[in-house]
């Protein structure tokens, strides 16, 4: 069931006056556990984007309610809002630009060990590959295509709003932390209805 329709956007000045009233929308955060772990909002449900997608029907059962999306800068939160609109949950909106915009608006953190983001992390390895072929390849000629293909990858990215370096850096144990306990998550969600 796919509608036309943009899901709305929440402002971060509007959420955080729905959560300061104490009976809010559910919050689920889709980024990876080590993100998560990093800065979340207090309150909110870490549920990785691929864990969703596994486990949405599973997840249906306990989001009847209002749900507001959260990522980085809401990229994935649209991915999870495809996905579980497809699978027929409805009053799904997604938190406009956002962690990135929740902290910017003053909005309240639970910090917990710093890391790196993964697009800086993704920034990083693609600059490190072209910068690397590209001097390799005065010593063993086109090796620089490397460096090419990596360009092509980057442009696709943003082409498709998806990024499969992303993607891939995302398995890393740096960003993974400790796996969703999808089922700690239903319990979490089944009481707090």
């Amino acid at each position: 069931m796919t509608t036309d329709a943009p899901t709305p956007r929440l402002e971060p000045a509007v959420l955080r006056e729905l959560t300061h009233e104490g009976n809010g929308p559910r919050l689920l955060d889709v980024r990876t556990p080590g993100e998560f772990r990093t800065a979340h909002i207090p309150g909110a449900y870490n549920v990785p984007l691929d864990t969703l997608r596994e486990h949405r029907q599973e997840l249906l059962h306990h989001l009847d309610e209002d749900v507001v999306l959260i990522c980085r800068s809401g990229a994935r939160a649209a991915q999870a809002e495809q996905t579980l609109a497809d699978a027929g949950l409805p009053n799904l909106r997604i938190l406009d630009g956002g962690m990135i915009a929740w902290e910017s608006a003053g909005g309240q953190v639970n910090h917990g060990p710093a890391r790196w983001d993964l697009e800086r992390q993704v920034r990083l390895a693609a600059g490190t590959i072209v910068l690397v072929s590209g001097i390799a390849d005065l010593f063993l000629p086109g090796l620089h295509l490397i460096g090419t293909a990596v360009g092509a990858g980057l442009a696709a990215a943003a082409l498709t709003n998806t990024c499969a370096m992303g993607l891939l850096l995302s398995k890393l144990p740096y960003n993974r932390g400790p796996r969703t306990d999808i089922e700690a998550v239903i319990t979490a969600l089944r009481g707090a209805s």
